[in-house]
């Protein structure tokens, strides 16, 4: 379980594979001095609900893994949650999306 630091809040705690493909739509987004939200469910064992943060380029943001490797990345979920990023609701951490092969 990887956490994401925002800012003086306390870590957001979001699975290493989904953190990593979060880490490559943000870091786009934030390169390209574009403000934002994310938002996101609960994980099991804290309150049931969802939360959203408005993430800006000029707040500190720290991504920690627990993994020393870094995954596979899976394209269709980063472009679905590039896609997501680029709504007026803002980034919403979806489960993942597997790449599949094309048919022939």
């Amino acid at each position: 379980m990887g956490s994401l630091y925002y800012g003086d809040s306390t870590p957001i705690q979001i699975d290493d594979r989904a953190l990593a493909h979060l880490k490559v739509v943000v870091a786009t987004k934030l390169r390209r001095n574009e403000s934002f939200t994310l938002s996101w469910t609960h994980p099991e064992g804290q309150p049931e609900g969802r939360s959203t943060i408005w993430l800006h380029p000029s707040i500190p943001l720290r991504f920690v893994f627990d993994e020393p490797e870094a995954p596979n990345l899976s394209r269709r979920w980063i472009e679905a949650l590039a896609h997501s990023a680029n709504s007026s609701g803002g980034i919403t951490l979806v489960g993942e999306l597997l790449d599949t092969p094309e048919p022939s």
